[in-house]
Parts: structure tokens; C-alpha cells; sequence
């Protein structure tokens, strides 16, 4: 009996790519169960894909300012994600929203992970608004993307103490180690042991 053909992860970047790379690093042992089949970017010349070409993996850049439409970019997106038949999207820090087109076609397999405990202290500014709050508990949530801003159900969470001199720097970069571990561990997991959702719940055999 051969071992069954590593799940394909399409990742969708904005940025340096440090989870990428993670995923890179962790998709090199065949025991992980998948590869990275194409690395997605909304702009050129970012550190993400070059980290993905260093690697011999196809990328793609879908700017938003090349269409008239944000739907048109949307569904371009999402056409270009397809080719790659993805088993699993990661978005690793993606900037951009999605809309429906893709959500329609990825929906229930495309996750995103934010650096704040969810629901609490959801977009772009999570450890500054829990430093703000005076929560003693910050962290990280991976989840599956819907069509609010981190609002769809929750695959995990990992608990960063907060530090009384604490800075939204330091928060941030002690949340990144922790949510970068995060999202290694489950999306191996996700894809080696499968996955439900149902009433918002998500169980992994």
C-alpha cells in the first residue's frame, strides 16, 4: 500500500512571508502530510515570494488596482487559486478581504490566523487594542475565513501571557512565535486527520 499523495496548500501572502517559510520548513519532511503547490500574493517584489521561488514553488499576484472591480479581482483570485486545486488555502498574512466568489469556492477550506483571542479585539490592530483593554490573557486564533472580519469558526487558540511592560512590539512579536507553532501544528493536522464544522463548532478526528 502507498502512502496516500500530500494534501496541496495553496498560501495566499501580503508580506515577508515568515509563516510561509514556516509551512515551507515543515511541508520538506513527507511526514507532514502536504506541500505548498503555489504561493498567491496581492503585490509584487515582497520578501513572500521570494521565499516561494527560493523554493521552487509557482506564485501568482493577484493586485487588486489590475481590475476594475473588486468582485472582477475577487473572482480572478479565486480562479487562479482553483488551477492549483488546493486542498486546504492558508492565508498567512494575507491583507485582503475576500468576497463572495471565493468564499463560494473555498469557504469551508480557507483559514486565517489572527494575533488576538477572538472574539475579542478582532482587525488589523489586535495586541495594541488588548494592551489598551488591560487584558492580563492575549494570543492567537487560527480559523476558517466567512464574510465578517474574524468573525468565522475558530480551529484553535493559543494563550500569550501578557507582561507588565509589555509594548505593542513586544506583545506582538511573542504573539507570532506563538501563532506561527499554531499554524504549523493544525494545518498538519487539518489535513493528516480531516475535519467538521457544525453549529460553528470545529472537530478534527
Amino acid at each position: 500500500m502507498t502512502d496516500p499523495a500530500p494534501a496541496r496548500l495553496v498560501v495566499l501572502v501580503s508580506g515577508s512571508g515568515s509563516n510561509l517559510q514556516a509551512l515551507l520548513d515543515a511541508t520538506a519532511d513527507p511526514a507532514y502530510g502536504a506541500q505548498v503547490v503555489a504561493v498567491g500574493a496581492d503585490r509584487d517584489g515582497i520578501a513572500g515570494l521570494d521565499r516561494a521561488k527560493a523554493a521552487g514553488v509557482p506564485t501568482f499576484v493577484d493586485s487588486v488596482k489590475a481590475y476594475e472591480t473588486r468582485d472582477d479581482w475577487d473572482a480572478a483570485l479565486a480562479s487562479h487559486v482553483a488551477e492549483h486545486k488546493p486542498d486546504l488555502v492558508v492565508s498567512a498574512g494575507f491583507l485582503k478581504l475576500v468576497g463572495p466568489a471565493f468564499l463560494a469556492a473555498f469557504g469551508d477550506r480557507y483559514i486565517n490566523t489572527h494575533n488576538a483571542l477572538l472574539p475579542a479585539f478582532p482587525g488589523i490592530h489586535g495586541p495594541r487594542d488588548a494592551l489598551a483593554y488591560g487584558v492580563k490573557i492575549a494570543g492567537a486564533t487560527l480559523f476558517f475565513v466567512d464574510a465578517g472580519v474574524d468573525t468565522g469558526p475558530i480551529i484553535a487558540q493559543v494563550a500569550v501571557p501578557v507582561l507588565d511592560d509589555d509594548t505593542e512590539e513586544t506583545l506582538t512579536e511573542r504573539i507570532k512565535v506563538a501563532e506561527r507553532a499554531q499554524l504549523v501544528d493544525y494545518v498538519g493536522r487539518l489535513v493528516r486527520e480531516g475535519w467538521t464544522i457544525q453549529d460553528r463548532k470545529v472537530r478534527i478526528p
